[in-house]
């Protein structure tokens, strides 16, 4: 089975998991990225038994709106019990790294109202260390440099990525050459920079839920067990 057959299969388990707690009134938390979007159109079969959707991209907002799925602010919405997201890393604590379609900030602020967080990749996104995929920072302009600087006392090797604006307005800066050991605390000595918006480490708030496609089926992890 290849990548993009077991990212199908993943992104129906995800529908079907939450297809029993769908209600009129629910509102649903959408991720970005290619997995996302086999999701979105995934739940696009069930959208007469939910009210619509928060959208964590410009671009999953289009695809939300293309089903016809309503997609509402956050500012508007007063209980969120389901995220479903991709990663581009997880470890065995269901700590992540996110961002590599620099929609990191929406996306953790999204998280980090949601009952439940549920991630959902293939086999090759779980490591056993973090920091192989570069971690996406998202800075404010005027602080790239200084903001690349601290990253380098911090041991990585920070990249700006040329030619790419954040839905915010903002640049991305991937850094390589992490070895990720305590992802909570290089999680908060980053976000504590100044000119840093976050950074791609949802380690403080991780996935609760971990839907893994494998070419034997998708195997399940709770953050509790």
């Amino acid at each position: 089975m290849d990548q993009n057959a077991m990212k199908q299969q993943v992104a129906e388990r995800a529908a079907e998991y939450i297809e029993a707690y769908l209600e009129p009134d629910m509102i649903v938390g959408v991720g970005t990225g290619s997995t996302a979007n086999l999701f979105i159109d995934c739940l696009a079969a069930h959208k007469h038994r939910f009210d619509g959707a928060l959208a964590s991209s410009e671009e999953t907002r289009r695809r939300l709106e293309e089903h016809k799925i309503p997609v509402y602010d956050l500012n508007t919405v007063a209980k969120l019990p389901f995220y479903i997201d991709g990663a581009d890393e997880v470890n065995p604590y269901l700590h992540l790294i996110k961002g590599g379609g620099g929609a990191l900030t929406r996306e953790k602020i999204i998280a980090s109202v949601a009952d439940t967080f549920i991630c959902i990749v293939d086999e090759s996104k779980c490591v056993d260390l973090l920091g192989h995929f570069p971690l996406p920072i998202e800075v404010i302009p005027m602080a790239r440099s200084s903001v690349a600087r601290a990253l380098v006392e911090l041991g990585g090797r920070p990249v700006y990525r040329e030619g790419f604006v954040t839905d915010n307005g903002n640049i991305i800066l991937d850094v390589h050459d992490l070895e990720i050991l305590e992802p909570r605390l290089l999680e908060s000595k980053i976000n504590d920079l100044v000119g840093v918006v976050t950074c791609g480490l949802f380690a403080h708030r991780g996935a609760d839920v971990l839907l893994v496609a494998t070419p034997d089926g998708v195997q399940e992890v709770d953050a509790s067990s």
